[in-house]
């Protein structure tokens, strides 16, 4: 089994590339983990975006049960992972029921900075993006899929996630084994990706 984190700033183009990788070596081969559903409980801190609650601070994440997941499925075990709810900031009480696979992606901003996930991965990619690209990915998603304001998710960005990407997700692309600058490499990698992956392993 490898395990491959994928991972940049929010809106870096991480989770669009996974999929792709995901689709070409096939759903019997590969699957994705998303570091989104391992997020804390926040329903009883949460105040607003941009409030109390720092999601994209390390604390905000349960990095020992992913590590622990990553684990389990190398063994050969199946896993259930949570989800959490972006709407009431709770888990939800049903799982989704993860199967091992010859290839596991690990989708996230923070996995290349937790040692514990390090630890599992075999090879990584970090997608060093524009801020001004970041935002409006971050900015589109938020309103369509979380019901955030534009107003929050901007006050959001500006407070929480720009600092944290400077504080902990910039520096973690020290730990890729591939960093990809630009979209001309975006092409280029996602083959060399699919083309190593697809062999047996």
């Amino acid at each position: 089994m490898k395990i491959i984190g994928v991972s940049g700033g929010s809106g870096s183009g991480k989770t669009y590339f996974a999929k792709q990788l995901q689709r070409r070596l096939g759903d019997d081969r590969c699957v994705i983990i998303y570091q989104d559903n391992y997020y804390i409980d926040q329903s009883a801190r949460f105040d607003g975006d941009g409030g109390s609650v720092n999601f994209d601070h390390p604390s905000s994440l349960d990095f020992a049960l992913l590590a622990q997941d990553l684990r389990r499925l190398r063994q050969g075990l199946d896993v259930q992972i949570p989800i959490y709810d972006f709407v009431t900031h709770r888990r939800q009480p049903h799982t989704i029921h993860c199967l091992p696979r010859p290839i596991i992606l690990v989708d996230g901003i923070l996995i290349l900075h937790s040692d514990l996930v390090r630890a599992e991965l075999s090879d990584s990619v970090f997608f060093d993006t524009a801020e001004d690209l970041r935002f409006q990915r971050r900015l589109q998603r938020d309103v369509n899929e979380r019901g955030r304001t534009p107003e929050g998710v901007r006050r959001q960005f500006e407070r929480q996630v720009r600092p944290m990407h400077e504080e902990f997700v910039q520096p973690s692309k020290t730990h890729a084994h591939q960093v990809v600058r630009d979209l001309g490499e975006y092409g280029e990698v996602l083959r060399k990706f699919t083309q190593t992956y697809s062999l047996p392993v």
